[in-house]
């Protein structure tokens, strides 16, 4: 070979040379002529700086990254890219639906036990405020009765609740005792979250901010060992069907010193409040409402008509919720003292 020939050759190997340089590393503005396993790698390393470069490109080439996962090994920019697009997703739920740790309804709170004492709020069928307690949450005491002069009862499950809204308006459930024998669902925030029990009104509120003062049984459910003033919310209810709140069986008890001129009776253990007694006549046509008496709270007056005969009547108690309850009873009966006429030994014809 002469030299001119030789030079030449020289030449043209260094000119190829240099293009297969620049097309290994990576000049976009040429062919990449390499094997079919040199492509993949290229493309999944532009992909990675287009990932760190925007975070639409991610989702993009998440997009991408699935839709080749058919024909392409996963690669770490894949990775990357799903993470981002799950990160995405997290924040769009958290945007439109609160983790209940930051939501005002999860009923977490810290000093739980401590609640600002502030005047009960009224709303529709029930209240919220503070929740207290009275009596022993270790021995767990049945009811004594309270305002409500229900006397001793087996009734576990009791509570008292607000006369007022703001001091001294008698503007709260209680209404002169009409409060009495009805059942409040209570939920209460806790360290744990709400925390709820159902319990019998047996008693009326001794504080003046008070909005549910629990007995003791219900008071250990909501609050453990650390009793104090809870943040609470509560709901008026039928009793039928719930456990703990009943003492005994249904029954009309007449007040000691009744007799034949005077007489005034309360249910006890009513499926609710009670909203109207009337008593009717089987032997006549006598009709009597009772009148709620003022001052002796939840006891109705009977009429002394009625106490002075052996003639049947009908007791009819109407609720504020449920149906009503009967009684078929002769007058006399509602004039002897401290009688308890169960319903079930008394029921209508």
């Amino acid at each position: 070979m002469n030299s001119r020939k030789f030079v030449f050759c020289l030449a043209s190997a260094a000119v190829f040379a240099s293009t297969l340089m620049l097309w290994a590393c990576g000049d976009s503005d040429s062919p990449v002529v390499v094997g079919e396993e040199s492509s993949s790698s290229m493309e999944s390393s532009s992909s990675s700086v287009a990932l760190s470069s925007s975070p639409v490109a991610q989702s993009s080439s998440s997009v991408a990254s699935s839709s080749s996962a058919k024909t392409a090994p996963s690669s770490s920019s894949e990775k990357v890219a799903e993470s981002s697009s799950s990160s995405e997703k997290s924040v769009q739920s958290s945007s439109s639906a609160p983790s209940s740790a930051g939501s005002s309804d999860s009923g977490v709170c810290t000093n739980c036990d401590s609640y600002t004492a502030a005047d009960p709020t009224l709303v529709e069928n029930g209240g919220k405020g503070s929740v207290t307690t009275y009596g022993s949450i270790t021995a767990k005491e049945t009811s004594l009765g309270g305002a409500c002069n229900y006397g001793q009862t087996n009734i576990q499950y009791y509570a008292a609740i607000h006369v007022n809204v703001s001091p001294g308006d008698d503007k709260g459930p209680w209404n002169g005792g009409a409060a009495c024998g009805g059942c409040v669902h209570v939920k209460a925030k806790t360290p744990d979250g709400w925390k709820e029990v159902t319990v019998r009104i047996t008693d009326r509120c001794p504080d003046a901010n008070c909005g549910v003062d629990l007995g003791g049984a219900p008071a250990s459910d909501i609050m453990g060992i650390k009793v104090g003033r809870y943040y609470g919310e509560w709901e008026f209810v039928s009793c039928e069907g719930v456990e703990g709140v009943w003492g005994d069986s249904t029954s009309i008890w007449v007040k000691e010193g009744a007799s034949e001129f005077w007489s005034i009776i309360q249910v006890r253990n009513p499926k609710d409040m009670v909203k109207k007694i009337v008593i009717q006549g089987i032997d006549s046509d006598d009709i009597y409402t009772l009148e709620m008496v003022v001052g002796t709270e939840n006891f109705w007056t009977v009429p002394v008509a009625v106490l002075k005969t052996d003639n049947r009547y009908r007791v009819i108690v109407t609720y504020r919720t449920g149906t009503d309850d009967e009684w078929i009873i002769k007058g006399l009966e509602l004039a002897v003292p401290e009688a308890n006429l169960y319903l079930y030994e008394h029921r209508k014809e």
